[in-house]
């Protein structure tokens, strides 16, 4: 077995209000950045796990996405490449 670290992104589904990208989004513009169109906050999980190789490392977190690190009704997940820890 080896060890592996995976870096999840879980933001909010696009469509779906995001008060904290709205406050964010607004506190830039309110500090000059006009150009901000559109800001999503969300979060940012590294998960080191042992596993036999980099695609079941991946599939494990997949589940765990899945199961508790995501909401699947507001939230989407992208899984980063597995890279050895």
């Amino acid at each position: 077995m080896s060890k592996f670290r995976i870096a999840v992104h879980i933001t909010p589904r696009k469509g779906l209000l995001d008060p904290q990208g709205k406050a964010v989004s607004d506190a830039l513009h309110t500090l000059g950045f006009k150009a901000v169109k559109n800001v999503h906050v969300g979060r940012y999980i590294i998960i080191e796990t042992d596993s036999y190789d980099a695609i079941t490392a991946e599939e494990a977190v997949t589940e765990m996405c899945g199961k508790l690190l995501a909401n699947p009704v507001t939230e989407d997940f992208e899984i980063e490449s597995a890279v050895p820890a």
